[in-house]
């Protein structure tokens, strides 16, 4: 079954420069719920690979990720999706660990519960930090110019050449599921 990485912050809910803290905080970007219930009925296993520096930062505890997580999967569920890996990174940058992204550890854990392929397997980001781990896991990336993605798009570090750009997750989905 063709799996499909999502970041979390900035693709599936909407971000913050001061931390997404918790739950009450979490709030899912227009249609990515849909996106994601419309790709797992389509025979993809979706997982989220996600940076989590506020656990690092003492911003947010365990308890609190693991209640903005299961907020993110009952909603995903009741749209009639499902989520089947949840990877974070709880380190702060300094700590120069192999799981934060653009390092490859949070797909290498998705990896042994979930195979990604490198013909079937995308990575959806919102920066050039995941699009870089998709490169480097030798998977596919796209980018969505929800969050960071404007930002990101602007830079001038993604060819649309070789990196599908799409307004949100929505548009993701729809143009994938329209192959």
């Amino acid at each position: 079954m063709p799996v499909i990485v999502l970041d979390r912050d900035g693709v599936i809910n909407v971000d913050s420069d001061n931390y997404i803290k918790s739950a009450d905080e979490w709030h899912p970007i227009d249609g990515s719920i849909e996106a994601i219930a419309d790709l797992t009925r389509s025979g993809y296993q979706v997982a989220v690979a996600t940076n989590q520096s506020g656990l690092g930062r003492s911003l947010f505890t365990l308890s609190e990720l693991d209640a903005m997580h299961s907020k993110m999967r009952k909603r995903v569920e009741a749209a009639g999706g499902e989520i089947a890996v949840v990877s974070f990174c709880p380190h702060v940058p300094e700590a120069r660990c192999g799981c934060r992204k653009p390092e490859i550890g949070l797909l290498l854990a998705i990896h042994e519960q979930l195979p990604l392929d490198s013909d079937s397997t995308w990575f959806v980001g919102d920066t050039d930090k995941d699009l870089e781990a998709a490169r480097r896991m030798g998977i596919r990336g796209a980018l969505v110019r929800t969050g960071k993605g404007r930002q990101t798009e602007k830079k001038g570090l993604v060819s649309r050449e070789t990196t599908p750009i799409f307004d949100n997750l929505r548009g993701f989905a729809d143009w994938l599921l329209d192959i």
